[in-house]
């Protein structure tokens, strides 16, 4: 709890495709409160815009702040966004998310100047301003969870593209031939190296009569399998599980190596529930990327996980917010 009634604060949220979290956060990226509830993702546009507004208000309550008190609120929304005006144009993982003018939703609910932005790209603004104390002028912030996002911040500024949604990285083609993808299209990286790939192999490979621990760990109920299961099989020995994750950091890696080329980071930071593999995933994606990138980019690029953990979408909302208040 602020100590300064008079403090200026910000209220984050992050809304992915499982969770929507909150923060209570001071300027300087002190986090005072907290909020969650499940996303909900196959409930209408309309009840998810409710668990928004009410974790928003319980957030607050927590804190015991006015929304005076605030700058403003700032949404890191997994999807494509229209940043300007606020809207959620469609969200892969959240399908009934579509045109959804959250902005006004938010402002007319609490009065407070609202932004939205996409949840990869204001982490990444997140790990530069707070984790990083902008001391590192190009970056790429990776998310592997659900799907992957990204984003990219370059010579000192968050680079989002002509009509302001660049930083799509999950959706660069890497199999021609390969799975169909959530947003319609074929062989995207995040059919291949995300979460949801990871389990969908998983329950593939158990449906052909695969020898593995994973069913029974979810005792039968192949629909909770998800990377936590497989991760966990894997530690514990299960050769298939071990198999699904070197694959899954075969194709990661290749990704890697194709933004290494083309982006030339100095750093790439790897959030995301599925980077709590930890080197089980991130080494031999590293390694790919040594054998496969430029070799003058390959040894002068690090990748290494994300500073703020899981709060880089909340932390990215708030920078966001500073941003467009001139506090940054």
């Amino acid at each position: 709890m602020p100590r300064n009634k008079e403090q200026r604060l910000v209220l984050g949220v992050d809304l992915g495709g499982t969770k929507i979290a909150t923060a209570l956060a001071t300027a300087e990226g002190e986090i005072l409160t907290r909020g969650y509830c499940p996303t909900l993702g196959e409930a209408g546009s309309q009840d998810i815009i409710g668990s928004i507004l009410r974790t928003i208000e319980e957030t607050m309550s927590l804190g015991e702040v006015c929304f005076s008190q605030l700058l403003g609120i700032g949404i890191a929304a997994a999807g494509i966004i229209d940043s300007d005006k606020g809207m959620i144009i469609s969200s892969p993982n959240i399908p009934n998310l579509r045109a959804v003018p959250l902005k006004h939703a938010v402002e007319q609910r609490f009065g407070i100047p609202t932004y939205v932005g996409n949840d990869a790209t204001l982490a990444a603004l997140g790990e530069w301003y707070f984790g990083l104390k902008k001391s590192v002028p190009n970056l790429i912030y990776i998310t592997v969870s659900t799907g992957i996002g990204g984003g990219i911040i370059a010579n000192g500024k968050l680079y989002t593209g002509a009509c302001g949604i660049a930083g799509e990285i999950g959706h660069m083609t890497i199999d021609v031939n390969g799975p169909q993808c959530n947003c319609g299209n074929i062989g995207c990286w995040e059919a291949l190296a995300s979460g949801t790939a990871l389990a969908r192999e998983a329950i593939r490979e158990i449906g052909k009569g695969a020898n593995t621990s994973i069913a029974e760990i979810v005792g039968g109920d192949l629909s909770r399998i998800d990377a936590k299961v497989v991760f966990q099989a894997a530690e514990g020995g299960d050769e298939l599980g071990k198999k699904l994750i070197s694959r899954l950091a075969y194709y990661f890696g290749v990704g890697l190596a194709n933004l290494v080329n083309i982006f030339a980071p100095e750093l790439i930071l790897i959030g995301g529930g599925v980077a709590k593999m930890g080197d089980l995933l991130l080494q031999p994606a590293i390694d790919l990327v040594k054998e496969r990138a430029y070799v003058a980019l390959a040894y002068d690029v690090e990748i290494k996980p994300a500073l703020l953990g899981d709060d880089s979408g909340v932390l990215g909302a708030v920078a966001f917010v500073l941003g467009h208040s001139g506090q940054m």
